[in-house]
């Protein structure tokens, strides 16, 4: 069972921030932004590759009312998610990042990208 199926049983505490039957938002314990929230499937889906596209619908609806809590929704935030190892996903199991409380910069380019620029 991933870490995150552990944390949708309650095997391993979060800091919610907001939830329903679907899904589950919590505070990332190595925040990027000021505002860095995790928003899951409680069903366990591997990746964004793999994930049905009703679950999707409903993860936006999720999503919107994610930054409407945080206070973003006005402001602006990013919604991230990384699909396989090469796209950089640690936990395989469907997540996105919501980043914001602050002005954000793009420094995740690929590092031979970023040397022929």
């Amino acid at each position: 069972m991933c870490i995150f199926c552990k944390i949708v049983i309650g095997e391993i505490p979060n800091n919610t921030v907001h939830e329903n039957d679907n899904f589950l938002a919590f505070h990332d314990l190595y925040p990027k932004a000021p505002i860095h929230i995790l928003i899951i499937p409680k069903e366990h889906v591997d990746c964004f590759q793999n994930v049905p596209s009703g679950t999707m619908a409903k993860l936006t609806t999720f999503a919107q009312e994610v930054a409407t809590k945080v206070g973003v929704d006005k402001s602006g935030y990013r919604l991230i998610t990384n699909n396989g190892d090469d796209g950089g996903q640690e936990v395989h199991h469907l997540h996105f990042h919501m980043l914001g409380g602050g002005k954000l910069k793009w420094g995740h380019l690929h590092d031979e990208t970023r040397k022929s620029l």
